[in-house]
């Protein structure tokens, strides 16, 4: 087992740089912290940092370092005695799925990882972010997903694209809107569809809008002007479940 001492270890200073999106994007790799992520990033793992020999990790490289040098790489004000690096995902051939669910823009890694997330817990084959959504490689999308990017497709793309494919295969794409949009509840429950939801602030674009077969709609007191984009996702996930 290789076994590293010094927080000033050129190998140490290259794997804190993973921490910065360009660097990232250049070697191909990313980081995962902490216990669960790590085993739930198990087969896109290439070599783990370990403080205690206990935690070794069979099949890859292993590190064994101290606590110092695992703060320096950490992300995280109290980090767990673990990081995982990772490759990036392979480029596959766009098999969406019949369940998708299509990001426009959306810049808040939070919501994306919560998105991701429920995407796995209610049954969504893939989540395809616009080419202007957040990084999936960012340290705050990763955590939020609790593992989930792990288990469902990610593409990045332009949308646009993706929803003429996936209208050519015959699954309906329905927009979040309330302009010209219809109750959830009136939605029919069904095995297929392509859900987008849209920017923080902005919604979904109208060029989105337009080419949507249906806008939905939810439902909920008057007083609230509007749901936070991951809770809308969620519930309208959980009502096609």
């Amino acid at each position: 087992m290789r076994k590293i001492e010094s927080v000033n270890n050129e190998y140490v200073k290259e794997l804190a740089k993973l921490k910065n999106k360009k660097y990232r994007d250049a070697k191909k790799m990313f980081l995962v912290e902490g216990y669960h992520l790590v085993n739930e990033a198990k087969e896109k793992l290439v070599e783990v940092l370990i403080v205690d020999e206990k935690d070794k990790i069979e099949g890859i490289e292993n590190i064994l370092v101290n606590k110092e040098i695992i703060k320096k790489i950490s992300t995280t004000d109290s980090p767990q005695p673990i990081i995982g690096i990772c490759k990036y995902f392979e480029e596959s051939n766009n098999d969406y799925g019949k369940k998708i669910v299509v990001l426009d823009d959306l810049q808040d890694p939070g919501n994306v990882g919560t998105i991701i997330r429920s995407a796995l817990g209610f049954g969504v084959d893939s989540v395809v972010l616009s080419n202007n959504s957040v990084d999936i490689y960012n340290e705050k999308v990763i955590r939020a997903t609790q593992g989930a990017i792990f288990k469902v497709k990610v593409f990045r793309e332009n949308i646009i694209n993706t929803i003429e494919k996936v209208k050519n295969e015959g699954i309906k794409v329905y927009g979040t809107a309330l302009e010209n949009g219809n109750n959830l509840n009136s939605f029919e429950k069904t095995n297929q569809y392509c859900l987008v939801l849209g920017n923080e602030g902005n919604g979904v674009s109208k060029e989105i809008l337009d080419i949507c077969d249906k806008n939905i709609f939810i439902e909920m007191n008057k007083e609230l002007e509007s749901l936070n984009v991951a809770i809308a996702g969620a519930i309208i996930m959980h009502y096609f479940y």
